[in-house]
């Protein structure tokens, strides 16, 4: 069985190749394959999920704790979401590179394993605690329209 640092560095190559293995020449900006797979419409950005799920179950192979894993999970979720958005999302892929957060979170974890506990925690608590405002809007907005078009009745 391969040790933790032996899977780590699979996983550093696994996001390197899928997040910033390609240099645009004559700029800094790198991208991977994730970008370029992300193109083809529905399939890639599955594929891709795909790939960004395997580092994540490997964090969980690792005994990496519910709240940086929730975190990892969040960061696939949107980069997955908002790379259906045509153009944009492919755009968002390239810039936002979650398999290197997570890879990095990893990282941290084993390094600072309170600190990031900590802080995944409250990243998760704020977007739970951001979704749950939303849904209420979402709520008060259907009230106050149903309640206006009761009145112009």
């Amino acid at each position: 069985m391969a040790s933790q640092a032996e899977q780590m560095k699979k996983l550093d190559q696994l996001a390197v190749l899928l997040d910033s293995s390609i240099t645009i020449p004559g700029t800094k900006w790198k991208f991977g394959l994730d970008g370029i797979v992300g193109l083809i419409p529905g399939v890639g950005d599955l594929a891709t999920g795909a790939s960004s799920a395997y580092i994540l179950f490997h964090a969980l192979k690792m005994g990496v704790p519910l709240p940086v894993l929730m975190r990892m999970g969040f960061n696939i979720i949107l980069e997955s979401v908002i790379g259906t958005i045509p153009v944009v999302g492919d755009l968002f892929d390239i810039v936002f590179k979650a398999n290197l957060r997570n890879v990095n979170l990893m990282r941290s974890y084993v390094l600072n394993p309170v600190g990031v506990k900590r802080r995944s925690s409250l990243m998760i608590g704020a977007v739970i605690f951001s979704l749950v405002l939303l849904l209420m809007l979402m709520i008060w907005g259907m009230w106050s329209l149903v309640k206006w078009g009761f009145s112009a009745l």
